[in-house]
């Protein structure tokens, strides 16, 4: 009997089991977007021993991984228990230091740590540390504002300092920043959110209301935020009130920082430095005359320091800064300072080490009179510390305030003039950017010597810190700038004294991309559109190079299909001295000799071209000043044909040798990174079936691990799959595009189709798109997963008729697809966006093909569009339909018919399609009004249309709750359409502006 039950139940078991390893699965719904998750942030430990990255979903609390290399045993053992702080308090602390409990924050799986809400992390340069924010928890967060807390109570991040050598850990509350040392040093700055705290001792130097009457003073809210300086090694800590700047040197020897004034009155403000080996706080400055300091700067060693201050007050209408240096060298005795034992004069940095002086203010005389130090760019020391780069600009005039004239007899008018260099609505968009507009300057650190580089003729100035090059390379569109309207990219290029500022011109009215001084500083260099040819600049001899001419292959984009000049396929930089410059052409990388002296050298040996492989060289060192000729070169690969990817490498003293595939796939290969000093080499892959996981190798590129799992969901939905497809257009140009179907696609059964499509998108096969509310567009996965097929067809363009050129390309595809037997000629339905969502408009004036169409921020009439703003920049929208992508390639006037043609406004009347359209009422590309032209046309001709405005919205959606809001709506549109599913009460009878104030959504 007792056999014959266990039997039973075993059998129950069994079936129970079989039964849920088949159950069918489900499809995507709007409710599954939150939870898909995203690796990213991943970095490596110096050493290569320890890798970091973060999972985060699209909304929610996300974790921060931490994995030990290499290791089969556990992490290392906790010394304390997880939810006990291990820091005290130094003698300078008055601020709250209370325990975090991090008790669930963290948790140990096998040889990887798990810290919940971990983001923001970096491993200290030792690779003995890893410090890391932890975001205030999403939920308490959405709690505090549907409860209309105040953005300065809300909940805060905190911060975690975990030891990687014993696994204990540091933790701290209401964490603003943090500041490590690049390159050295055991201390790290953290910047905390003041937090007054029963039972806790006020600090010192907290005011008390002045026995003179003046209480109301007092009571201001205190300034400032309470800097910690940690002891990474000890867990001991320095604390100081009221600071709101800080700066860490790269070897991690001094700290330098502001404090400012509890009040006008009561205490100074000033500038410190804290010296990490002797654990001690300097004085650098205070004065009553100086009322704030901004700006601080540190040289690498920590042994200069630059900051700014004002004797304005922060609520003055102008304030003028003065920039102020000092010398943390010991002083010189007073028989050195005229002369050094070996004859040479001291130079203006030991000069200046017995206190603060000032570099520049309003009575320097290298920039014109009226200017002053700019208040906006914080001061930069170069890398070897003989330079302090600062900014100057004009000194603005106090704002006329005239008290006679009420507020609403106040005159506002903006003047449009025909000669405005840029026109109203641009410089309106760049009223900030151009009252806070500095001009380059820099200071000779070994004489003092100030020189201004850049000026009103001159607005970019190009430097790069690391190096101290006896030019720079300057560049102005200014002569230009009407003209940019219709035709941008116009400049003049100039070679600019660092020593004097004289300028010379060495390149007039060029249409260049990519200009940059080589890191040697022996040329200038850029990539000359209207030659399409790489040139450069020599500076020692004076005259122009043309890099590129006479190789036998095409530097300039080879796919352009605009009326605009094409750009190149960018360069990988320059080697050692300035030997050569590594440049690309569509498949392979050059390596070319600017003396001219060697012939060009194919570095990938032809092996791109012969396989019609994209090669790009990968960098694995960031902090590279130069290619290196010596060692690997690292390639990732785009096989045009099949769409694969893959990651390659050769010697880089080869050029003979072919590269060798390492590894290669019908996936899309992205992010090879390695460790500083280590062999360790991290990279993510991932197709549409296949989220994009991070993985684990070494220089060997030997039996890659794959690090991470996620997105373990997607098992129990259905999803799809996606194939390459081919076909002829209309004007007989072979095209290619992506198929996406269901997973159970059987090819006897027709299916309902969407076709989506912008530009060109074959490139993306083995791109994962994860399932996401909609910002504009259709979402792949849930299209399939919930029985679509989605086609996106390539589109490639002549100048003139972009309508036409679209229509010549997809509707063939659709029909070769219709040809094959599994789509339902009776349901296929239309979307696009922007550039997209002009060409649905145009799609559905020509063909009566689709049964339904929905087109995002569509531009529906030319004429008007040609003249008006693009509002996100304030710029004209003409050179959009001139040179580049409206593709018109003429002005209104000299191609009206083009412009006509084209717009689908005028052939509303043919339509008999019912469209969606959505336009949000913030949008800086497409003017709104253009949607509310062609609804107001189908209105009146009684054609289907519904037009959905977000408020405050830009181009594409922000807000993630109208997202989801859109993502409802628009399939709802189309599952009526196409499937025949229930009309939805807006599509049925709208929402009246009554229903939208009561929140009545009408889904």
């Amino acid at each position: 009997m007792r056999l014959c039950a266990f039997l039973c139940i075993s059998f129950t078991l069994c079936l129970q089991t079989f039964l849920f390893a088949q159950s069918p699965k489900r499809p995507l719904t709007h409710a599954d977007y939150d939870r898909w998750q995203t690796v990213r942030s991943e970095k490596h430990s110096g050493n290569g021993q320890w890798i970091t990255y973060q999972i985060d979903p699209q909304e929610g609390d996300g974790v921060l991984e931490l994995i030990r290399v290499g290791k089969s045993e556990s992490v290392p053992s906790t010394e304390k228990p997880a939810n006990q702080l291990e820091a005290k308090a130094g003698p300078n602390a008055p601020v709250d230091v209370s325990p975090l409990d991090l008790s669930k924050t963290i948790r140990t799986k096998g040889r990887k740590y798990v810290f919940a809400r971990g983001y923001l992390a970096q491993f200290t340069p030792d690779s003995r540390f890893l410090v890391m924010r932890l975001k205030a928890p999403f939920k308490l967060t959405r709690e505090a504002k549907k409860k209309k807390v105040r953005a300065d109570q809300l909940p805060k991040d905190s911060l975690v300092v975990f030891n990687l050598e014993t696994g204990s850990r540091i933790g701290f509350a209401n964490v603003k920043s943090y500041v490590l040392p690049k390159e050295s040093g055991s201390w790290a700055a953290i910047l905390q959110e003041h937090q007054d705290v029963k039972g806790i001792r006020k600090d010192s130097t907290t005011a008390k209301p002045a026995s003179h009457g003046r209480a109301s003073t007092s009571a201001k809210k205190l300034k400032g935020d309470d800097l910690i300086l940690l002891n990474l090694e000890t867990g001991a800590t320095q604390s100081f009130r009221y600071v709101t700047y800080v700066a860490v040197s790269d070897n991690g020897n001094t700290i330098f920082y502001n404090k400012e004034a509890v009040n006008d009155t009561l205490k100074k403000a000033g500038v410190f430095v804290f010296d990490t080996r002797k654990q001690n706080e300097m004085l650098v400055d205070t004065s009553s005359k100086r009322k704030v300091y901004k700006g601080l700067a540190v040289d690498k060693t920590g042994s200069q320091l630059a900051w700014m201050a004002t004797a304005d007050s922060a609520e003055a209408d102008v304030r003028a800064y003065a920039l102020y240096y000092k010398n943390l060298a010991p002083a010189l005795p007073v028989s050195s300072r005229k002369k050094k034992k070996n004859g040479s004069a001291p130079t203006f940095a030991e000069r200046s080490a017995t206190g603060p002086i000032v570099l520049a203010d309003t009575l320097t005389k290298a920039y014109p009179k009226g200017w002053n130090v700019n208040e906006y760019r914080t001061p930069t020391f170069s890398d070897d510390g003989r330079r302090l780069y600062f900014a100057t600009s004009i000194l603005p005039p106090k704002p006329i305030k005239d008290s006679t004239v009420l507020d609403e007899e106040r005159v506002k008018v903006d003047v449009w003039s025909w000669n405005d260099p840029t026109i109203q609505p641009m410089q309106l968009k760049q009223l900030k950017q151009e009252k806070e507009r500095g001009f380059l300057a820099v200071c000779d650190l070994t004489t003092g010597g100030i020189t201004q580089l850049g000026n009103r003729d001159m607005p970019n100035v190009q430097v790069d810190t690391k190096f101290d090059h006896p030019y720079w390379l300057g560049l102005s569109n200014l002569p230009y700038q009407i003209n940019s309207m219709w035709d941008p990219g116009q400049t003049d290029l100039y070679l600019i004294n660092a020593k004097t500022g004289q300028k010379k011109q060495i390149a007039n009215d060029a249409r260049v991309s990519y200009a940059q001084l080589s890191p040697g500083g022996k040329y200038a260099w850029w990539y000359d559109e209207r030659d399409s040819l790489w040139r450069a600049w020599s500076v020692a001899e004076g005259k122009r190079i043309d890099l590129t001419r006479g190789i036998p292959v095409r530097f300039f984009d080879e796919e352009h299909d605009t009326p605009d000049l094409p750009g190149s396929y960018g360069a990988a930089g320059w080697t050692k001295d300035d030997r050569y410059v590594l440049i690309y052409d569509r498949f392979d990388l050059w390596r070319i000799d600017p003396t001219g002296q060697e012939k060009p050298v194919n570095l990938t040996a032809g092996y791109g071209r012969k396989n019609r492989i994209r090669l790009r060289r990968a960098n694995l060192d960031w902090d590279e000043k130069y290619v290196s000729l010596t060692g690997d070169l690292w390639l990732t690969g785009f096989w045009e044909s099949t769409k694969s990817t893959g990651i390659l490498k050769k010697p880089m003293a080869g050029p003979a040798a072919e590269p060798v595939i390492l590894t290669k796939g019908e996936y899309k290969f992205a992010g090879l990174s390695k460790a500083k000093k280590g062999p360790t080499l991290t990279f993510q892959k991932g197709n549409f079936r296949e989220s994009n996981n991070l993985y684990l190798t070494d220089t060997t590129f030997a039996e890659p691990q794959q690090l991470t799992r996620i997105n373990p969901q997607q098992d129990s939905v259905r999803w799809g799959n996606v194939e390459l497809v081919h076909w002829i257009g209309n004007n007989g140009t072979r095209l290619e595009g992506l198929l996406y179907k269901p997973d159970d696609f059987d090819p006897k059964k027709k299916y309902p189709m969407l076709v989506y499509y912008y530009e060109r998108n074959a490139e993306t096969l083995n791109d994962y798109k994860a399932p996401a509310p909609s910002r504009s567009t259709i979402n792949m996965a849930y299209c399939v997963s919930n029985g679509y097929l989605v086609f996106v067809p390539d589109i490639v363009y002549t100048t003139g008729m972009p309508g036409q050129n679209a229509y010549d390309c997809i509707v063939p595809g659709v029909l070769n697809l219709i040809e094959k037997g599994f789509v339902d000629r009776d349901r296929i339905g239309l979307q696009g966006q922007s550039w997209g969502g002009y060409q649905t408009a145009f799609l559905v004036t020509k063909t009566n093909l689709f049964k339904a169409a929905m087109a995002g921020a569509p531009v529906v009439n030319m004429t008007s569009a040609y003249g008006g703003i693009r509002w996100g920049t304030g710029m004209s929208r003409m050179f959009q339909y001139e040179k580049t992508q409206s593709r018109i390639g003429g002005t209104l006037w000299d191609k009206p018919m083009n412009y006509l043609e084209s717009s689908p406004l005028f052939y509303a009347n043919r339509i008999q399609t019912p469209l969606l359209l959505m336009a949000n009422d913030q949008d800086g590309a497409v003017p709104w009004y253009q949607s509310i032209e062609f609804y107001s046309a189908l209105r009146r001709l009684s054609k289907p249309a519904w037009l959905l405005v977000y408020n405050g919205e830009d181009h594409n959606l922000t807000q993630r709750h109208n997202a989801k809001d859109l993502s409802i709506r628009m399939y709802q549109f189309f599952d009526h359409y196409l499937k025949e599913a229930p009309l939805p009460a807006w599509m049925k009878d709208g929402r009246s502006a009554v229903e939208k104030e009561l929140g009545v959504m009408k889904y």
